[in-house]
């Protein structure tokens, strides 16, 4: 992979964080590995954000670019990051967490640790998450170094929580996010579509990242319950487990059947919102088929459950004028 200006791009899509973006800006500071450049893409952002990071361009060590676009959304600005991305490796991370001191370097050595001729292969390290209290995010991997695929780190390996690494830009720019679904997309739609190309990932125990969950952090979005707001994302997920996921049902049924409920649940909601779902996603195998039937009335149940939880909540948050 010539032709690359440096190692790692850490890419850092933003949205009016002025106020917790410093604490990216600090975390790389520290960076024990300095073969890197940060681009800031600022989706829009009607706070001092702009100000803010031309100053630090003035005093940092290492490039930062500022990329400015129209307020879209956090996918428009990764996918945007992406094209802007001169490091052979892209870092995401998000505007309010930060990177432990050694983790460029870290990464830097489990890449080196690949055999040259093998490397074609990967597309990721990806390490773990750890609180500022030092606790770490989820489960770890069953051994120190795994070198498997997104999915069956999932689904054969039962591993749970938020992960973190490093992914190859030349791969990201094949799987752009899907900018023509309006909204919150699930992360996990673009790491599953290059793990089905048969990417390999290595997986290591070392934390990476250090997570601050904030009340508007995307991560939170896309935990909410709120099936309403995110539910075409959401069901879109649903759809890629029970249709495009079915290798790895044998590892975990109990998974797909979950899902099977929530494709009913999330198009309940599509439906009274008057949104269509997105053309040429249609349920073409028999088990996918048989997944959403076994679970279609558990769905309506959790639909109907969404909307008394939501008619609740107008009624103790009732609009004033």
């Amino acid at each position: 992979m010539a032709g690359w200006r440096h190692l790692f791009s850490v890419v850092t899509p933003t949205f009016n964080r002025a106020h917790t973006l410093g604490r990216v800006y600090r975390s790389l500071q520290e960076q024990s590995f300095q073969d890197f450049e940060w681009v800031v893409v600022d989706d829009g952002s009607t706070d001092q954000t702009r100000t803010l990071v031309r100053s630090w361009q003035q005093e940092a060590s290492f490039p930062i670019r500022y990329v400015w676009q129209p307020n879209q959304h956090k996918k428009t600005a990764f996918n945007h990051g992406v094209r802007e991305a001169r490091g052979e490796w892209l870092v995401a991370i998000d505007s309010d967490d930060e990177l432990d001191p050694n983790a460029l370097y870290q990464m830097a050595l489990v890449w080196d640790q690949i055999a040259p001729g093998l490397r074609s292969q990967y597309v990721a390290i990806t390490g773990l998450c750890a609180y500022d209290d030092g606790r770490v995010v989820g489960d770890m991997y069953p051994q120190d170094v795994m070198d498997v695929t997104s999915l069956d780190m999932t689904f054969r390996h039962h591993v749970r929580g938020e992960k973190f690494g490093c992914l190859r830009t030349d791969v990201l720019r094949q799987f752009p996010f899907p900018e023509d679904i309006p909204g919150f997309v699930p992360e996990s739609l673009v790491w599953r579509a290059i793990a089905r190309a048969g990417y390999l990932t290595r997986f290591v125990n070392q934390v990476f990242r250090v997570y601050h969950d904030s009340a508007d952090s995307l991560s939170r979005q896309g935990r909410a319950a709120d099936g309403s707001r995110h539910a075409l994302g959401l069901w879109l997920l649903a759809y890629d487990t029970v249709q495009c996921c079915l290798p790895w049902l044998r590892y975990q049924p109990g998974s797909f059947l979950a899902a099977g409920a929530r494709y009913t649940r999330f198009s309940l909601h599509l439906r009274t919102r008057g949104v269509a779902r997105p053309q040429g996603r249609r349920l073409t195998h028999p088990m996918s088929w048989l997944l959403v039937v076994l679970m279609w009335p558990i769905g309506a149940i959790l639909f109907v459950r969404d909307k008394l939880r939501e008619s609740v909540a107008g009624e103790k948050h009732p609009l004033t004028t």
